[in-house]
């Protein structure tokens, strides 16, 4: 049997967050029918990651819905795989930086009415993590790159600089009156909104559930396979 994808979504209090996440799950599920595809969340929500991995057998693979490296993925995500010593684990990579990535978010804000030529906010829940900083600024990089070299600037809704509003007005100073704003968020939620709600220009959904981002999941879930697995651990008398 191939193992348990676990995919693990940060948790939000806004009650759409659960709903995006399990609709991209189903995009995942018809991509791969024959595969078991579960949730775990590491806060806030339930199922919680450690219900989850407690409820399945023989190994499984933890696919972070996370957009960046950081804290959750370098340290929560290891942890709670060595607590579930029943199981064969891998953790994969978070979903970015990756073209498929770049590829819902032009969407998403083609969607939202972007008009080609606009400078571009990549709004970033944000973190204190260096390697997470670095990530986000590659994603922008990408996305000004697949938007003709428009102007893209990483913003976060906490923890980094700029914010959000601090990068629209740096932009305002440099011409740019109708900014719009990409929202790198998985699913809505409070920075999600609140990063919408600054936007000058165009404010696009989170990336949800499109269909790159149910072929990211999966891609990240292959890598990780192919990588050696780590065996479970054992409890000593």
């Amino acid at each position: 049997m191939q193992p348990t994808l676990v995919a693990v979504a940060h948790g939000s209090r806004d009650p759409h967050a659960l709903r995006t996440v399990r609709a991209l799950l189903d995009r995942v599920r018809e991509l791969r029918p024959r595969l078991d595809v579960r949730l775990g969340h590491i806060e806030l929500n339930r199922p919680l990651l450690g219900d989850t991995l407690g409820g399945a057998t023989g190994s499984a693979v933890l696919v972070p819905l996370l957009l960046s490296r950081g804290h959750h993925v370098k340290r929560d995500l290891p942890a709670a795989a060595a607590r579930a010593g029943h199981l064969f684990t891998r953790v994969a990579a978070p979903l970015g930086p990756h073209p498929l990535l770049v590829e819902a978010l032009s969407e998403r804000l083609l969607e939202a009415g972007w008009v080609p030529g606009t400078a571009v906010v990549l709004a970033a829940a944000g973190s204190r993590d260096r390697d997470a900083a670095e990530d986000v600024r590659r994603t922008a990089t990408l996305l000004s790159e697949r938007l003709d070299g428009v102007p893209v600037v990483a913003a976060y809704a906490s923890a980094a600089a700029p914010t959000v509003p601090d990068a629209l007005r740096a932009l305002a100073a440099r011409g740019h009156h109708r900014t719009a704003v990409a929202s790198y968020f998985t699913a809505p939620g409070r920075f999600a909104a609140q990063s919408a709600a600054a936007a000058s220009g165009p404010a696009a959904a989170p990336l949800g559930d499109h269909p790159a981002l149910a072929r990211l999941v999966l891609l990240r879930y292959d890598e990780a396979l192919a990588r050696r697995r780590t065996p479970p651990v054992l409890a000593t008398a």
